[in-house]
């Protein structure tokens, strides 16, 4: 449109939901939605989430520590001189568990949640089996807690984020559009919020419509190491 220019386009905050309703459930990660519902009444004190990058396993620890009013910390930084804080709320949320974490401060923190009924929650890549666990007896206590999977996404939870993150930043986007981009994009809940947060910039920098020829654009203009190699 004539005398319409280019704007700089903000980096505004956008709510993003996090809550329980707004977690999308379909095959690929029922299982591990049914798991954060039934807390407390587990089978045990402690679960497993494991899934590749990007399959929802942040958010869906988020869902549990609103429950469980958990607190929360990397699997790296757990010492056996923290353990006793962690599990001052009862409940502790352990991310990105892998050969590098301290096997004897995790060892510790799960001894003491049984003596508490406290509650724990790890997320993992992979398997403990996979992790070069040195210590039997944490290897042991890794094999007795239930192990949920999470899977990468398959059509019909892509095509809720997507559906979902267009939401959360006020952009109407077309049936056929989504359709499109679920046809072109990488498989995983990052990407689509990488992908999302990309078109909303190029589009209030362009003064843009979100339409299927300007997001084949926007895919266009990046090569897929560009947009989409660091997901979390």
């Amino acid at each position: 449109m004539k005398g319409r220019g280019r704007q700089l386009a903000l980096d505004l905050p956008h709510r993003q939901a996090l809550g329980r309703d707004d977690f999308l459930v379909t095959g690929s990660n029922a299982a591990a939605v049914a798991l954060v519902d039934q807390w407390p009444d587990w089978p045990t004190h402690a679960a497993l989430l494991i899934g590749p990058p990007g399959s929802g396993k942040s958010h869906l620890v988020e869902v549990w520590r609103q429950r469980s009013k958990a607190s929360f910390v990397q699997a790296v930084d757990v010492r056996v001189e923290t353990a006793p804080e962690l599990l001052l709320s009862g409940a502790v949320a352990i991310e990105d568990a892998a050969p590098s974490l301290d096997e004897r401060g995790i060892f510790h923190l799960f001894n003491l949640a049984k003596q508490q009924n406290s509650s724990i929650l790890l997320t993992a890549q992979t398997r403990p089996e996979r992790w070069k666990i040195v210590l039997p007896d944490l290897l042991s206590r890794l094999r007795a807690i239930p192990v949920l999977e999470i899977l990468p996404p398959d059509d019909a939870l892509l095509r809720g984020v997507l559906v979902k993150l267009f939401f959360d930043r006020q952009i109407a986007a077309a049936e056929s559009t989504i359709s499109f981009m679920l046809t072109r994009m990488p498989r995983s809940l990052s990407a689509a919020r990488l992908l999302v947060t990309e078109i909303d910039r190029r589009a209030l920098e362009e003064r843009a419509e979100v339409t299927r020829p300007f997001v084949a654009k926007v895919l266009g203009d990046f090569s897929a190491p560009e947009l989409f190699g660091d997901e979390d």
